[in-house]
């Protein structure tokens, strides 16, 4: 099998790697590079729990070809934090309770950082259309929904709505 050198920033570090034709990128940020914050899940495009950002724009990293990064910025939820300071929808997940078991946590932040980069002040039908592609089977959406809201607000530097 042919190898193809790809090239990208992932959270914000310039990382290069040798891919195989065809291979996905969820592959290659968790076996690849060692970013297991995306979680495989499906492997169909059909759960979120692989989103990452690609140039700002969300994508399944389960059903992205790895090659179609190259030269690109990728995101993953390892990338939130600044060192030991969370970012607000971390914190807010945290402090809502909005994750259990933390499978689908990864994907669910992704999601909301593509909606509030967007959508900095999203109604709630907004957050609930921006996470409809992440599937979460333990802790329900309201906690979610609600610790989005919050970050928002935080983001903002005001009161939710």
């Amino acid at each position: 099998m042919t190898k193809t050198a790809v090239t990208f920033r992932l959270n914000g570090a310039e990382t290069a790697i040798f891919v195989d034709g065809g291979q996905n990128l969820l592959d290659v940020l968790r076996r690849g590079v060692g970013d297991l914050s995306p979680k495989y899940g499906c492997g169909q495009g059909g759960c979120g729990g692989c989103s990452v950002l690609v140039d700002g724009t969300l994508r399944l990293a389960c059903i992205t070809l790895a090659e179609s990064v190259d030269g690109a910025s990728v995101e993953t939820a390892a990338g939130l934090a600044d060192g030991p300071r969370l970012h607000p929808l971390q914190k807010a997940f945290m402090e809502g309770f909005a994750a259990q078991c933390g499978y689908c946590t990864p994907g669910m932040l992704m999601a909301a950082r593509a909606l509030l980069d967007a959508n900095p002040d999203p109604a709630r039908e907004e957050v609930v259309e921006a996470i409809s592609g992440n599937l979460c089977r333990c802790t329900g959406y309201e906690p979610i929904i609600d610790a989005i809201l919050a970050a928002a607000a935080d983001l903002r530097g005001g009161a939710a709505r």
